[in-house]
């Protein structure tokens, strides 16, 4: 996937929003929460996007991927950066990005939660 490709698929969730707070950086938020950062390439690093993980899943994902690592941003152990490169299918980063919103949305209140997953059921 490109840059291009994780935002298109990102704004595709259902009420995600897209916000730029500086330049290269792109914040994906559903309820008022960030569930993706795009990060554009520079001199020291590739384009590369950070999304919201099980723990568990992120270990396998970093075994599994050599594009997927810790984030640098977010030391924390629920977040992962994947770059860019093309080594990861385009179905399984789709995954990853749709699995990072739905981390976020559990996390909402209740009559949130519930509207975002119906609507989140009912696409196509």
């Amino acid at each position: 996937m490109t840059p291009q490709d994780v935002a298109e698929f990102a704004m595709g969730l259902p009420e995600a929003t897209e916000s730029e707070p500086g330049p290269g950086m792109t914040l994906f938020k559903v309820g008022g929460k960030i569930f993706a950062v795009l990060t554009e390439a520079n001199a020291s690093r590739p384009d590369q996007v950070t999304l919201k993980c099980d723990p568990d899943l992120s270990l396998h994902l970093r075994e599994q991927y050599p594009a997927v690592g810790p984030s640098y941003y977010a030391r924390l152990p629920h977040w992962n950066t994947v770059v860019l490169d093309g080594t990861v299918p385009a179905d399984e980063l789709a995954d990853m990005i749709e699995h990072s919103w739905e981390r976020v949305v559990a996390g909402l209140p209740r009559t949130t939660r519930d509207r975002l997953q119906r609507l989140h059921q009912d696409q196509p």
